[in-house]
């Protein structure tokens, strides 16, 4: 593949989920959810995979750890996530969902993927699967 077909992949791919973000993020703001997309991909993670320490957190949101500390401490001043020492590490935090965090992932749920929905409108179930093929071919080629 030539460099500049990689270039212009490589555009879009940033573009679009730039795009999906923005879209995310606009809808949060309309219904007044008071996150971002960024903390929402924490909380939707803890609701899947509670009582996380900070390294599996990371791990399973792409974030580095700077950054996951800077969103873990606005969610916990939101009352949305609670850092709780580990029994096994004294070094080490597991984080969890509180009531009120369970409370609003289970309210904004719906609506996430309601604005998440808009991004595959128009494509059919088969364009879905390509492309998911294809983000996992590029993916495991760079892994």
């Amino acid at each position: 593949m030539s460099t500049d077909k990689f270039n212009t992949y490589s555009y879009l791919l940033d573009r679009t989920n730039r795009k999906i973000k923005q879209y995310a993020q606009q809808k949060f703001k309309e219904e007044n959810f008071d996150i971002t997309v960024d903390q929402w991909l924490i909380l939707k993670n803890l609701s899947i995979y509670n009582d996380q320490n900070q390294s599996q957190l990371a791990e399973l949101t792409g974030k580095d750890h700077p950054t996951l500390t800077r969103i873990l401490d606005l969610l916990c001043k939101k009352n949305l996530v609670e850092r709780k020492a580990s029994l096994y590490d004294r070094r080490s935090f597991i984080i969890h969902l509180t009531e009120h965090g369970i409370k609003k992932q289970n309210e904004w749920a719906p609506k996430v993927a309601e604005a998440r929905m808009k991004a595959w409108e128009n494509l059919t179930e088969q364009d879905y699967e390509d492309l998911k093929r294809i983000l996992n071919t590029i993916y495991q080629s760079l892994s």
